[in-house]
């Protein structure tokens, strides 16, 4: 990934820059990655026989003190006060600011600090998002006065939230928004941004008034967006309430089996894989020769990619029921383990951008005039090698949570004959990942 400095509308607009000629080896980096996974899955075979992880269950719990001070009214009010005035000063950026984003950070706060800066912060202290959610304080600060009006003028109670909804809003959320990122004609214009903001918070405002708080928890893409890269924080809570240490596996292991899980996995993974491919030339060649026009090409490339993704899970998944037998949720059972290839996958792709173009959107949203090109954190070569050491080592994290959830469900003569539609899906996305890294 190379970031254009001298184009900042390019890298903000479509996430990362391109990368051509990288200084690795494709014989290499193909036959490295193939060696760790297989050698992987030997070594577990052989070493892992039962299950280890055990979810939220696990954790050594923290000092008490440190969990009444993360508990405290205080600290959670003053967590939402932030995000509110964060998302204000966004939207005052938006609305008094320059249409460009070399001077504005509004762009720069959406699609870097944001989407980007938020697979870190929840990594290293969990579901952050559920605390900084400025359309949550806004739905508590309207309940409350609300609340205060009389009992005749009062709208009806929530309703529960039906169970068969799931994650499915938080999927077509993160969709739309990676739609806007990657194939929307000027993503980075303040008034596409506005609209975008206006539309999403306004629906959410209105089906949290309908459904409770809860909507968020489970339909507001970013809270599912942090919530499930949270799984791997070493920072969690106990299935008692406590604030512990895990190991992350342990985190991974407690991922909630809802409906629309498999989707936002899969939007995740698809979309980064396109993110990657729309640079190449002859992607660009299509979009520009389409009959159809810029978008419509560009959406439906976006839908085959997320598509394509979801297809081989979904073989792979039948596949692996086909080998063992039948099992409850055949779908959500292993949906887990792609949480941590699609933390690699980002990580390759987004390392870079995040580390230039985050600093100077801080520097510009202080009113620090002229804030200093990005400039690409590592070399050639060391990039290179980080991106495909991320691609690698999500996928090994995958065979190892993949494995586990295996030799659970399945008695020890089917557990191995189970996991090889999984790892012939993993090398599939690693030599994918990989080669749109090298393309």
């Amino acid at each position: 990934m190379v970031l254009h400095p001298a184009d900042p509308l390019t890298v903000l607009a479509h996430g990362i820059g391109s990368q051509h000629d990288l200084p690795i080896s494709p014989f290499y980096a193909f036959a490295g990655a193939f060696a760790a996974l297989f050698v992987s899955f030997l070594a577990l075979g052989l070493l892992w026989s039962s299950s280890r992880f055990r979810g939220d269950r696990a954790g050594r719990p923290l000092p008490a003190v440190l969990q009444r001070v993360a508990d405290a009214p205080a600290t959670r009010t003053a967590l939402r006060g932030l995000g509110l005035a964060a998302a204000l000063a966004v939207l005052l950026h938006l609305l008094l600011g320059p249409d460009d984003p070399a001077r504005n950070p509004a762009p720069g706060a959406v699609y870097v600090l944001l989407w980007v800066g938020l697979v870190p912060a929840s990594l290293l202290l969990g579901p952050v998002w559920r605390l900084l959610n400025p359309l949550r304080t806004l739905h508590r600060l309207s309940s409350r006065l609300v609340r205060r009006l009389p009992s005749r003028r009062r709208p009806a109670a929530a309703r529960p939230l039906p169970l068969r909804l799931g994650q499915w809003p938080a999927a077509a959320g993160l969709f739309a928004f990676t739609w806007l990122e990657l194939v929307a004609p000027d993503p980075a214009s303040t008034t596409t941004l506005l609209i975008a903001l206006a539309v999403y918070g306004t629906a959410h405002l209105a089906l949290a008034a309908r459904f409770g708080e809860r909507w968020f928890a489970e339909a507001d893409a970013f809270e599912a967006y942090s919530a499930l890269f949270a799984r791997l924080s070493p920072l969690g809570r106990r299935s008692d309430g406590r604030l512990a240490l895990r190991n992350p596996f342990d985190g991974l292991d407690a991922t909630p089996e809802r409906p629309g899980l498999v989707a936002s996995v899969c939007v995740l993974l698809g979309s980064t894989a396109y993110d990657g491919y729309s640079d190449s030339p002859s992607w660009i060649n299509t979009i520009q020769t389409s009959p159809l026009g810029r978008t419509p090409t560009a959406t439906l490339g976006l839908l085959g990619s997320i598509a394509l993704v979801a297809t081989l899970y979904c073989l792979c998944a039948a596949a692996t029921r086909l080998a063992c037998g039948p099992l409850p949720g055949p779908l959500t059972a292993f949906a887990h383990s792609l949480v941590p290839i699609a933390l690699g996958y980002l990580t390759a792709h987004y390392f870079s951008l995040l580390v230039t173009e985050g600093p100077r959107t801080v520097i510009m949203a202080l009113g620090t005039d002229n804030a200093p090109q990005p400039l690409p954190p590592l070399g050639p070569g060391g990039l290179a090698t980080l991106q495909v050491l991320a691609v690698v080592t999500g996928h090994v994290l995958g065979v190892i949570a993949a494995h586990d959830r295996c030799v659970r469900l399945f008695p020890p003569a089917k557990a191995v004959a189970g996991q090889l539609p999984l790892l012939a899906l993993m090398i599939i996305y690693t030599l994918g990942g990989i080669g749109l890294l090298l393309k």
